[in-house]
């Protein structure tokens, strides 16, 4: 039989019960409703006559008449309103002695025949009165029946639906939570486990299907188990045999994998530590716990390793592996889960040490030509005095080339001296409690005479009191030139360039806008990389993409932040914020 069949039977099955317990209860009601009506309907009336007709007797002694109006009328109704047994004779002699008082004459018949009236009276309304009482304890008794059957049923009735309302849903959760355990059981990876049915519905179907499936994955399982083997081994070779320091870690934080590399440098033991959570093994190896919680962006980290101090670079990598799910019936989607990490410790040793390298040959080498360039200058300024010799137009702009170009070599090997300090990490500040005016001014002082030559007009914007700022002046006001002259650069002959000096917060913004052609968006996140150079246009003389890089390096070294907005057609702003100091100006 069906499901579908077995929850219609069931269903009316509980429909029957409900509509015969109701029919029971509106006969029992019904009845109950009878015998109260029936009480009222045979007995009232005929109290109504014998009070009519005694009420008529009294108001004939009052008034000493011998005419009774209405009596024969209720009389009569009483007559034909007979319901009790002995009634229908206590009418008749009603009606003998009614007739007797009518046909005498004398008073002391009438007294006797009123006297026998007033008795048959009595015994009539005794009569119904005995007979009311009578059908009101039969009419109890019905009521007292009645509640008691309708318990009866109500229980039974409640025995059978808590009955069934216990019984007939284990009918069909009780196949839904057999299969969903298998279900369970097959997600865990144990394909042996069968489902069966004995019924013939739906789930025995369902239980048939699950069986063919946990084969055919039991088959699959064992096919494909010594490939994948195969593979986890060769994977495994593959991570012990790198010469980088390898750990893996689950989505849930334990320890897939140590390879041997990193079982040196960590001082631990893969068979100890494989299974246990990163952060409990963390806990007694504070390298680990540096490791795991390093930030991406901080320097490489310097480990005794190998009898001298190593370099390495962490590269932290989130696993995620392909997850297919059904986003409708008939189309899968592709989406990723996480799988965990795997931390990387790259030696990176011989590349600082030819960092190293470069850096001393880039420092030793522009300290050397700055004494060369230097003599250059000096002839340069000796051969453009006419008290040497008088210059004829073209050696005098020869001359001017010459100058032009031997200033911005030696401002290249300034930037490449100053590079060489700041990968060497011996930045030399000096800092101080610094009023911004100053340092605005001496910037500005430095570039004016540049700016009048070409008619560009230098505009200050500046608040009053502004509060000191904590840095070195020097080198503030050496990035604030570098900006004023890329400003100067750019800006077409007869503009203005703005500078800005406002606070922001608990830092003293400084910024230099100006109106050129702008920078392509592209380009706005390397400005302050090394040696990059926003491509020429042919007008502007490049420079050696050093300027921007050290700027940025002066500024952090302060504990500030530089920051570029420009649009294509509006022009450029660079600026940076240094802390304030707490002291007013």
């Amino acid at each position: 039989m069906k499901l579908k069949a077995k929850l219609r039977i069931g269903f009316s099955f509980l429909f029957i019960i409900v509509v015969a317990f109701g029919g029971i209860s509106m006969y029992q009601i019904q009845r109950i409703a009878e015998s109260a009506r029936v009480i009222l309907k045979d007995n009232y009336e005929s109290l109504n006559y014998v009070a009519e007709m005694r009420s008529i007797l009294d108001k004939q002694n009052r008034q000493l008449t011998d005419d009774l109006p209405g009596f024969e009328q209720n009389l009569a109704q009483e007559r034909n309103n007979v319901t009790e047994p002995g009634e229908r004779a206590a009418v008749k002699d009603l009606d003998r002695h009614y007739r007797a008082f009518k046909a005498t004459s004398s008073a002391a018949d009438k007294s006797e025949a009123e006297y026998q009236m007033r008795l048959a009276l009595q015994h009539i309304e005794n009569m119904n009165m005995e007979a009311i009482v009578h059908k009101n304890n039969l009419a109890q008794k019905a009521v007292d029946n009645s509640i008691t059957l309708l318990q009866l049923v109500g229980g039974l009735t409640f025995l059978i639906l808590f009955s069934f309302s216990v019984n007939f849903p284990g009918f069909v959760a009780n196949p839904l939570r057999e299969l969903l355990d298998g279900i369970r059981e097959i997600r865990d990876g144990n394909y042996q486990k069968r489902l069966n049915f004995s019924s013939s519905d739906e789930f025995s179907e369902l239980g048939k299907a699950y069986n063919e499936m946990a084969n055919r994955l039991s088959d699959w399982e064992n096919s494909n188990l010594a490939t994948i083997r195969s593979e986890k081994l060769r994977i495994e070779a593959i991570i012990e045999q790198m010469r980088d320091a390898i750990i893996g870690v689950d989505e849930k934080g334990k320890i897939l994998f140590v390879n041997v590399v990193a079982e040196q440098l960590l001082a631990i033991d893969s068979e100890q530590v494989v299974g246990k959570h990163v952060e409990q093994v963390a806990e007694n190896n504070d390298l680990l716990e540096h490791i795991i919680h390093l930030d991406k962006n901080d320097k490489a980290l310097k480990i005794f390793a190998g009898g001298k101090e190593s370099f390495f670079q962490l590269d932290s990598i989130q696993i995620s592996v392909p997850f297919m799910f059904e986003e409708v019936s008939t189309e899968l989607r592709k989406s990723e889960v996480a799988a965990g990490s795997v931390f990387i410790l790259k030696n990176v040793t011989q590349y600082k040490e030819l960092d190293a390298a470069k850096t001393n040959i880039i420092a030793t080498v522009s300290h050397e030509l700055k004494t060369p360039i230097s003599s250059i200058k000096m002839s340069l300024k000796l051969l453009g005095d006419e008290r040497v010799g008088g210059l004829n137009p073209e050696q005098k702009q020869l001359l001017d080339h010459i100058a032009e170009d031997s200033n911005r070599l030696l401002k290249i090997t300034g930037e490449l001296l100053d590079l060489s300090q700041i990968e060497s990490g011996n930045i030399q500040l000096n800092l101080t409690d610094t009023d911004p005016n100053e340092i605005v001014n001496y910037a500005v002082n430095a570039v004016r005479l540049q700016a009048e030559q070409r008619g560009i007009r230098l505009e200050l914007v500046a608040r009053k009191n502004l509060p000191f700022v904590y840095g070195d002046v020097e080198k503030t006001a050496w990035v604030l030139i570098n900006f004023l002259s890329n400003a100067l650069r750019y800006s077409p002959d007869r503009s203005r360039i703005v500078i800005e000096v406002l606070p922001s917060g608990s830092f003293i913004e400084f910024s230099v806008r100006d109106f050129g052609k702008g920078i392509e968006p592209q380009y706005q996140q390397k400005l302050f990389d090394r040696y990059f150079q926003v491509p020429a246009d042919g007008k502007n003389k490049s420079g050696s993409g050093l300027g921007l890089a050290i700027a940025k390096d002066f500024i952090e070294a302060q504990k500030g932040n530089i920051f570029v907005e420009s649009e294509l057609g509006m022009g450029s702003k660079f600026g940076f914020r240094l802390p304030v100091s707490g002291r007013k100006i």
